[in-house]
């Protein structure tokens, strides 16, 4: 694999359900198709060239040097690391990438840091030899292989996610599900309670739409569609006792206490989400005006964050 080399690797994530990051890997081999924001994010700032160039991923070379010098300079703040935001950290079929992953999990955890781990790849055997406050993830968005091969295309397939995040479940390991981008039924038709019932095992998911797609925009009842898999989710997870998060803008139609938990309040205030509950310290209880702005356009869409840019993202 290629490499590059960086300055810096943790840094502080404004995403609701994460605190630290890290991604120490340059781009995808999984080549989503939905299309993928961090792509769109790293063409727009020039940091990859197009598609081919983002599905060859290069790993951070300094990767383990960083982590030496920035633990101990965070190590105070930090609450948790979360493996990856804007790449995937048991990227499928790429064995470098899964090893740089266990090690950095391995530092951390020594550390007394946790890690809050996902993936779209399968989990290797080792991982169950790390702290058991660790969180393990997949992302898993349909259960038909045909709808993966179009937009997740060298990603691990679905049965083989589920079965591997089972396996870490019947070891006590904690574990959880993304499902988002969710997609529309113009993409693919499906029965969610299906997929629900396939990792009803887990101990939270997290549901959220697809923001920034357009055939998805185009489906018309969209709003509604979205609304009643938020009441599906919602209802499937509270009957089975599981934590659950449907993120802002994926509202349910009858649920108040959902919309009410949303992480900010109107004056721009941290508020406790019961759903998903963090803790937040210091100067990252408040959030400025430029914050409540992105916001409010993520919930929206990411149309207009990608048309106006600000400055390069942090991953």
């Amino acid at each position: 694999m290629k490499t590059i080399v960086r300055k810096t690797l943790l840094y502080q994530s404004r995403v609701e359900s994460a605190d630290f990051c890290i991604n120490h890997i340059e781009g995808c081999a999984h080549g989503c198709r939905f299309p993928c924001y961090a792509m769109l994010m790293k063409k727009r700032y020039g940091i990859i060239k197009d598609y081919k160039d983002w599905i060859e991923p290069k790993i951070v070379a300094n990767t383990l040097e960083l982590l030496e010098r920035e633990i101990p300079k965070y190590r105070q703040k930090i609450k948790s690391v979360h493996l990856c935001f804007s790449t995937d950290p048991f990227m499928y079929q790429y064995p470098e990438v899964s090893n740089l992953s266990l090690t950095i999990i391995e530092r951390l955890n020594k550390n007394n840091i946790p890690c809050m781990v996902l993936t779209k790849g399968i989990y290797p055997e080792e991982i169950t030899e790390y702290s058991r406050d660790n969180q393990y993830g997949i992302t898993l968005v349909s259960l038909d292989e045909d709808f993966r091969r179009r937009y997740e295309p060298y990603a691990a397939g679905y049965k083989d996610r589920i079965k591997a995040l089972n396996r870490l479940h019947r070891l006590g390991l904690k574990t959880w599900v993304c499902m988002e981008p969710y997609p529309t039924p113009n993409l693919v038709k499906q029965d969610l309670r299906k997929i629900l019932e396939e990792i009803a095992f887990v101990d939270k998911i997290i549901f959220e739409k697809l923001n920034y797609s357009s055939p998805s925009s185009q489906f018309s009842g969209s709003k509604d569609f979205y609304e009643d898999c938020a009441d599906v989710v919602t209802q499937f997870f509270g009957n089975n006792g599981i934590e659950c998060n449907v993120k802002s803008g994926t509202q349910p139609k009858n649920n108040k206490e959902i919309r009410n938990t949303l992480p900010y309040n109107r004056g721009g205030t941290w508020k406790e989400n019961t759903l998903y509950p963090q803790k937040m310290s210091g100067r990252s209880q408040k959030i400025n005006t430029r914050q409540l702005s992105l916001l409010g356009k993520r919930q929206r869409g990411y149309s207009n964050l990608l048309q106006r840019p600000r400055k390069a993202p942090l991953f």
